[in-house]
């Protein structure tokens, strides 16, 4: 069985197309800069996952945005997004790291639905996230779909 789920995942993401790929890289590429922005706009559409982040739970996010620390862990965050969309449709070894970090921090698939919905939320506020809509939707259901048959 884990093997099916394997395939169909490796399938779902060489099912990415080079127009698709290109058009969410294009689309993420406007963004990827403003990477306090983007934690920001998870964390307030879903508190609990700011609990997940020892040194920001019970903060007042308002307070935490333009600190030192909330600016260094976004970039992290963000550039690990970032390394994930430049090397699209190659996602596996960031699937498996990944999950080798959040697994053991009893991360829900639901804090990853909410994590998804928070980013797509900025996007479609900062981006043409309409045009992308199409390709981000494809590859977002990739990366969470591997990381779900893995946790």
């Amino acid at each position: 069985m884990k093997f099916l789920i394997l395939a169909l995942c490796f399938a779902a993401a060489s099912a990415l197309t080079a127009d698709q790929i290109s058009t969410v890289q294009a689309s993420f590429d406007k963004v990827k800069g403003d990477s306090v922005g983007i934690l920001y706009a998870v964390f307030k559409a879903d508190p609990s996952i700011q609990t997940k982040f020892t040194q920001f739970a019970g903060k007042d996010l308002e307070t935490i945005k333009g600190t030192t620390p909330f600016e260094a862990h976004a970039n992290r965050i963000v550039g690990f997004f970032s390394k994930i969309i430049s090397e699209l449709p190659n996602i596996d070894a960031d699937v498996d790291a990944f999950v080798a970090t959040h697994k053991p921090r009893s991360v829900t698939h639901d804090q990853l639905n909410n994590f998804r919905a928070g980013f797509v939320g900025y996007m479609k506020a900062h981006t043409d996230y309409a045009g992308a809509e199409s390709a981000w939707g494809a590859t977002l259901d990739t990366f969470f779909g591997a990381i779900f048959a893995k946790m």
